[in-house]
């Protein structure tokens, strides 16, 4: 029966624990996108988790959505990842990037003035997040082929980098209504051509992505998060198990090493039929999970292992915590997201300890 402290293998990946650290945006790079020494910082503290996912890291700038959101597309970066990853290293950790295009998650405001981009020209509700004065989405620009094919390779050319910057695999982010799933669900993708109408059609982007980011780094140290709930960005899909079955289906062929949902796993979820269609790739499980929820996902084996977004923000050593069944640091929302601050970043309390870890 698997525990918090059992040891897993996703691939080629050995980890020592199944508590994983979820991708958690906190804007603390640059403005041109580099990892700061304080990141180096904030990654090492949390270590313990048995795997680490890097925040979502752009592939060129157009991608961006956020401002001071790390990037993998200039040597700069990859030198300022090269801080983080030997950081995590030098605490027994591993960790793996995340590579994001946000396509229409974005603003003429963070893109120079260009339009952002999509499957189809279909209008996000809402406004767009950490901008002010406040702004309404726009209506996205439909990429043509020749762009898509494009952005294929800039995701190929930031596996390289994620690669040279000293990380031990990728994730793609194809979740929570960025651009892999906005060609991805139904919603979004009207498209006429190669990449829409058929879910074949449809998911023609997402496993074009995989396979170069498979050539680059081999399916071992591959992984993909996946958001069948359809809950972000106003998403949608007209037969969501029919669409992340088949995603699953191909995803099991080649045989990469984990995928990630934010859905709770029970029995009748769509993220328990993506396990039964994948052919056995570990699931990693996320979706406000309590310790309870926890154990017995993995002691039902209905997940392979679970993660924690939140909580790893307010407790650098949550591992320690879940598996001693010790009380959690309360989460603080000042300076959480946009700022450039050690405060609510790196100096939260460890264990044993009456000052803030420095």
């Amino acid at each position: 029966m698997a525990e918090l402290n059992s040891p897993l293998v996703l691939g080629d990946l050995h980890l020592k624990n199944r508590v994983i650290m979820a991708p958690l945006t906190r804007s603390r790079a640059t403005a041109d996108r580099v990892p700061t020494a304080m990141m180096a910082e904030y990654y090492a503290q949390r270590a313990s988790a048995g795997l680490i996912i890097s925040e979502a890291t752009v592939i060129a700038e157009e991608a961006n959505g956020y401002r001071n959101t790390p990037g993998l597309f200039s040597d700069a970066q990859v030198e300022g990842w090269k801080q983080v990853t030997q950081a995590v290293h030098d605490q027994g950790g591993l960790i793996v990037a995340q590579l994001w295009h946000v396509g229409r998650v974005s603003h003429p405001d963070l893109l120079n003035g260009e339009t952002p981009v999509s499957a189809s020209a279909v209008q996000q509700a809402g406004q767009v997040s950490l901008l002010r004065p406040k702004r309404d989405y726009v209506v996205p620009r439909p990429l043509e082929i020749f762009e898509i094919k494009a952005i294929v390779e800039q995701f190929r050319q930031a596996a390289i980098k994620a690669k040279a910057a000293g990380f031990d695999g990728v994730e793609l982010h194809a979740a929570n209504g960025y651009l892999i799933d906005q060609f991805l669900q139904s919603s979004t993708n009207q498209r006429q051509d190669e990449y829409g109408g058929s879910v074949e059609n449809r998911a023609r982007l997402l496993l074009e992505v995989m396979d170069v980011l498979i050539e680059v780094w081999g399916a071992g140290r591959v992984g993909v998060h996946l958001a069948p709930r359809g809950d972000e960005h106003d998403m949608g899909d007209a037969d969501p198990r029919e669409t992340f079955g088949y995603v699953m289906q191909q995803l099991g062929q080649r045989k990469i090493a984990f995928f990630f949902t934010r859905e709770y796993l029970a029995d009748d979820s769509i993220s328990h039929y993506m396990k039964q269609r994948s052919g056995g790739i570990p699931y990693i499980a996320n979706m406000k999970l309590s310790r309870a929820d926890a154990i017995d996902l993995l002691a039902s084996g209905k997940a392979d292992a679970v993660s924690f977004g939140k909580a790893y923000i307010a407790n650098p050593d949550l591992y320690a915590r879940l598996v001693q069944n010790l009380p959690l640091n309360a989460l603080v929302l000042e300076n959480m997201i946009g700022t450039q601050v050690a405060e609510g970043y790196t100096d939260y309390p460890f264990l044993n300890t009456d000052t803030r870890a420095k």
